[in-house]
């Protein structure tokens, strides 16, 4: 690559500068719409080091950046892929071998490079989560996920195939695609898939354990809605149910509901309210289920967004378990009587996950676990998630 160099010297100077207060993507596009000197395939490499940088956490954090960075290449790199000039023959002859090996040949050069410092929260992790497979496997950018929506098989599998989009089929309803694919260009988004991550649509095994009369609508309550993901992977598994949404931002639920109505959904009830405050707005009467994939550290994710390795303070933490508390405390009142109450987080930290599991349970002795695990994707290129599954 012929001015590899260059690009170094620039990746460095943004990581230099950059301070973690917006995201990565953010301050990429922000830095280089002011720098109107780099083409489209400068900014692609460039943003390449920025990230692969990124990927490495806080491991090796005494050694100089530009050493920092011909790590990261190396083990983020499956294949050379032009990089060759920023190093020696040695590294070279390592590049091809697996990562367990080329992580001893990092370490064999720079002793004081610890692939388990990538993730450097590790004593906040469950117990439930492999935490070193999991640190190493920020080394590796995560697939995108479709998730196809009832009947919709065989005309999505022919328009990917079609448009000669390399894929794995991980099941009859989910797809993995390479993360650079536009496939916004080939398939009708939320009409025929949904873009949803492997372990966010494991969702739907809690969905499974939910007894009920098919004879009625489901009363749904999802209060966390965000892009409401979770509320369509419900209603494609349990059929007929009358929704309502709920959250903090207008600006969330109007575009929640523009793609309500592109994936066919006419009807439901919208309300914007901040759970986490006191006597806070809620919906009118008791709901069979509510969904609750509360605001969390994110940490599972860290895959999609590496500037969270180096940028994150263990202090939010305990921020973000405030707010599940508070927000679980003003909607389990809205219950009804054999309901059932999912709580989910896409963190890997005990004190978002278990231990907000116990508070439930100290604070609500009506409630009974019927289902609780860890849906853990860092082995197949995808978010970890935990959530349980009440029943009143």
């Amino acid at each position: 690559m012929k001015y590899a160099n260059q690009y170094l010297l620039s990746a460095i100077q943004i990581m230099n500068l950059y301070d973690g207060s917006m995201p990565l993507a953010a301050y990429l596009k922000k830095h280089f719409s002011e720098n109107k000197k780099f083409g489209s395939k400068d900014r692609r490499y460039i943003a390449h080091l920025c990230y692969a940088y990124c990927r490495i956490g806080k491991a090796g954090s005494n050694l100089q950046i530009e050493n920092r960075f011909r790590i990261a290449l190396f083990l983020v790199n499956e294949t050379v892929d032009g990089w060759e000039i920023l190093f020696d023959e040695n590294w070279l002859n390592h590049w091809a071998k697996h990562i367990d090996s080329k992580l001893e040949f990092v370490k064999s050069q720079y002793p004081e490079f610890n692939s388990d410092a990538i993730f450097p929260f590790i004593n906040a992790v469950s117990k439930k989560i492999d935490a070193s497979n999991f640190s190493v496997s920020h080394l590796i950018q995560p697939d995108v996920f479709l998730r196809i929506r009832p009947g919709k098989y065989d005309a999505v599998r022919k328009q990917i195939k079609t448009a000669d989009i390399p894929f794995t089929k991980i099941s009859d309803t989910c797809f993995a695609l390479p993360n650079s694919v536009k496939i916004d260009e080939v398939v009708a988004i939320d009409r025929d898939v949904v873009v949803q991550d492997l372990s966010s649509q494991r969702t739907a095994e809690f969905f499974s354990k939910i007894e009920r009369d098919k004879t009625k609508a489901i009363q749904l309550w999802d209060c966390c809605a965000a892009s409401g993901g979770k509320t369509l992977l419900a209603k494609d598994h349990l059929g007929v149910m009358d929704i309502t949404v709920s959250d903090i931002r207008s600006s969330i639920l109007k575009n929640l509901a523009a793609r309500f109505e592109r994936a066919g959904i006419k009807y439901f009830q919208s309300v914007t309210s901040d759970l986490s405050k006191p006597n806070p707005t809620k919906p009118h009467g008791i709901f069979d289920l509510i969904l609750a994939d509360v605001p969390c550290s994110g940490s599972g994710t860290w895959g999609r967004t590496p500037e969270q390795l180096s940028f994150f303070t263990e202090d939010k933490i305990e921020h973000y378990t405030s707010l599940q508390k508070s927000i679980v405390d003003n909607v389990i009142s809205s219950l009804a009587p054999g309901g059932y109450f999912l709580y989910s987080t896409c963190s890997v930290f005990e004190a978002e996950n278990e231990q907000i599991k116990n508070y439930i349970l100290t604070k609500n002795q009506s409630l009974q676990i019927v289902e609780e695990q860890y849906l853990i994707g860092y082995h197949q290129k995808a978010d970890t998630m935990y959530a349980v599954l009440f029943r009143k």
